[in-house]
This record gives structure tokens, sequence and C-alpha cells, in this order.
């Protein structure tokens, strides 16, 4: 089958919704040809459903008039494009961006973030030193810029909680795919799996666990899916990370995002950005906390929470990137929603070491299409005990400085475990672990 004469049908996807029931069917709309056959999940049944128009969101007016005239629901389909099919050479992948950006009229900050988009990614691949890392960046990178363009041209509309797209499409296994050559897995490490154990057990139980952590780069849940596949697979599929606005609006990082679980808020940071659309997006973040509290009533979720509201940030007197601070409102409203439950709940402080492999900018931007600087690198990933509020709070009346006490004691853990991370990954290796952090390479 040849490109223009590639099929587009609707398949039915059915999505575990939670422990307890399943969600109705959902569609896709996909292209059955070339390059996404490299991944596994993709399967084409004929269908006559249509997507039924859902509310315009935040995320469908910023994404109207950028780069596309029409914005999708959350029903219709996460669209896939067939345009970089047949890539096999660096002067071709070129080539194509060229064709799509006028065929698109993509702005130039697009254009250029797309040309170097690859290639620091291919050059990261060829620093690992894998065989053949020419060829599998080229297939990986044909495939993310399909996947993109797909984006571009039906974007898909964030719900408040998003399920992972694993068919007809694998989104999950896409993502996994893309970072997994990116990761140095000699200097790679995972802290307190025992710790990991209780957590799967807990959820097991119909417990909620909350990880309350820092965040580095877009990667992160890439990252943490491939420090947990080895050694907890269902972990690693099952969490749901609340996610903020870039990782819901911009085509680059769209489709890492449909292949994960998600309740998507507007962070405090960009809420202001366009004063015009800042009601919705505080109505949009009440829709998404009932939806959260929802949840925890269920029991069983795994979420995955940076209460600093953002990624860290590389300190500009030095090269250390220390963990932003925890905004306490942020770890009070999570004790709240998990209080009020009436389901056992667990918030384990959790620190992540990933920089290197894709440090954002040094500063906040609000335009489309950010610089991405892609590394070959060494990652980590560790857990702490379960910090308990009554012992740490106690002895104090005062709501918000209990809330202030408890917040501070959960990030003094992540900054202790990730200086750790940091020893381990840079110099140390195994020999970093301590009492409280115990460190593994569960994949060797």
């Amino acid at each position: 089958m040849t490109t223009a004469t590639a099929r587009l049908c609707l398949a039915p996807v059915h999505l575990e919704a939670s422990a307890k029931e399943h969600s109705a069917p959902r569609f896709q709309i996909i292209s059955s040809i070339g390059s996404l056959k490299r991944f596994e999940g993709l399967r084409c049944h004929g269908a006559t459903a249509r997507a039924q128009p859902a509310r315009v969101t935040v995320v469908q007016r910023r994404l109207k008039g950028t780069v596309s005239a029409t914005a999708t629901s959350a029903d219709a389909p996460a669209a896939v494009s067939s345009s970089f099919i047949g890539v096999k050479t660096e002067e071709e992948m070129m080539d194509a961006i060229t064709k799509e950006a006028a065929r698109f009229r993509l702005p130039e900050r697009v254009v250029l973030g797309m040309r170097d988009f690859y290639h620091s990614y291919a050059n990261a691949v060829a620093s690992s030193g894998i065989e053949n890392a020419e060829q599998l960046s080229l297939q990986i990178m044909s495939t993310v810029f399909d996947v993109i363009m797909g984006q571009i041209m039906k974007p898909h509309a964030f719900e408040s909680h998003h399920l992972a797209v694993r068919e007809p499409f694998d989104y999950y296994a896409f993502g996994q795919n893309y970072v997994r050559p990116l990761i140095n897995y000699s200097k790679s490490f995972i802290g307190n799996v025992k710790i990991f154990d209780e957590i799967q057990a807990n959820l097991d139980a119909g417990h909620n666990v909350i990880l309350m952590t820092n965040h580095q780069t877009e990667a992160d849940p890439g990252v943490i899916a491939l420090m947990l596949e080895s050694s907890h697979p269902r972990l690693a599929t099952s969490i749901t990370y609340v996610a903020g606005d870039r990782v819901v609006f911009d085509p680059f990082c769209m489709p890492f995002s449909l292949g994960r679980n998600l309740l998507c808020v507007h962070s405090k940071k960009h809420l202001n950005d366009e004063p015009e659309l800042a009601e919705q997006k505080r109505a949009e973040n009440r829709r998404t906390l009932k939806v959260m509290g929802k949840l925890f009533k269920e029991g069983g979720n795994f979420v995955w929470i940076a209460p600093s509201g953002g990624r860290d940030r590389i300190s500009p007197d030095s090269n250390y990137v220390p963990p932003a601070a925890f905004d306490s409102s942020a770890v009070g409203l999570m004790r709240r929603l998990t209080s009020e439950s009436g389901v056992p709940s667990h918030l384990h402080p959790t620190a992540l070491y990933s920089y290197d492999i894709m440090p954002p900018p040094r500063t906040l931007e609000k335009e489309l299409g950010e610089k991405r600087v892609i590394g070959f690198h060494g990652v980590a990933f560790s857990v702490g005990e379960e910090i308990d509020f009554d012992a740490v709070t106690a002895g104090i009346e005062d709501r918000r400085e209990a809330q202030e006490k408890y917040s501070d004691a959960l990030f003094a853990s992540v900054v202790e475990q990730y200086d750790l991370l940091v020893q381990a990954v840079q110099e140390k290796g195994l020999d970093a672990s301590t009492d409280k952090v115990k460190l593994e390479q569960t994949w060797l």
C-alpha cells in the first residue's frame, strides 16, 4: 500500500479505567501502513462509530490557530501521520522536515526545533556505542516525527483523566522505545526495591500510593518506567502522572503523553500566561481535583506528583541541579484528598536523577517548541519510607504550620535521596548505598 492510498480506519479502544470498572469504548484514527508496524499493538479493524464533540478546553483553544485549524475531542482519534515513511538517511530526514514545514506552514521555530531534535537524538544514540546507531535513530525518529505530525494535523484534546492509549497503536511502547537508547544502564540505579515491593502489595490490597517527587525532564515518565520494568513491571505501567500544560498541548510532547496515564492540571506558574484563559484553567483544575478525589475513593491508585510544580533547573552559580522546593499547598492538597477518601493511603518521598539525558531550558519558557538537548547518560530513581504526618507534626496546632512542617520533611528526604543518586551516577556507583537507600541494578 502506498502513502497516497493509505487507508484510515476507526478502531475501538477498550482501556481499563480502574481496578473496579472499565471505560466506555474510545476510538482512534490510525494509518495502517509503513513505519507504524515497527511497534507492537498496531491493529486496524473496520468500524463505523463516530466520535462526539466535547467541550472546548484550554488545550484546544491554545492549539487552534497555531499549527492546526481544528482540534479533536478527547474521544476523537489520536492521529498518526505517514509523512516520514521510508526515510533511510539523514538527508532524506531533513528533506521530509522541509516538505512538511511547507505543507503545514510551520513556524520557523518549530522547524528548527525538529532539525535540532533529530540531530541531538542521533548524536546521543551514537555516543552510546550501540551497533547500527544511525539506523536505529532514523527508525525511531521517523516514527516520532510521524506521530508529531499526526498531532499537528489532528491534536488530541486531553481530558482531566487520560488513560494510556495501548491499542491500536501502542503509545506506551513507543515512548519506552524512544527513551531506552538514551540510558546508560551500567551507570543507572534503582533505590530501595523492597519499598517498591511494599508499594505493590499496598496497591494490590486496594490502598492508594502517592509518590511525592522532584521532576527533571520531559522523559521522566519513560525513565521511571524503564527503571521499574525489570523488578516491578505492573508499577511501571499502572502509575498515573499529574501533568502540566506543556505536556498536553506541545505537539513535541503530546505523542509521549498519549502513552501515559495522566491527571491533567494547569500549573500555577503558567496560570496567568493568558489572562483571558485564567478562569477556565481554574475551572479545569477544579474538575481534575474532583476526578482525583473520586479515584482515591475507589482505591488502588498509584499517583506521581511533583509538588514543586515544574522541572528542576540548574544553579546559575554551579553545575549542580538542586531539586526544586515543594509547594506546601500541593502537599497539603494531596493529604486532604487522600484523608477524605476513606481508603488507606501512603505518601512516599521519591527522588529522580535524569537531568543529563534531556535538560530543560535554564529559564521557564512559554513559547511552543523549546529546544531539546538530548544526551546518553546514567539515571537513577529511589523511593523513601512513608513519612508519618502525626509523628512529624506532633505538638503543632496551627494547620498551616503543620502542613509546612510535613512538606519540609518530605522534601528533606527527597534531597537526601537525590544527592546520593547523583553521587552514584557520577562517581561512586553501588558504593553510594547507605542504610536508608540501598541501590541496585535489577536489569543486570
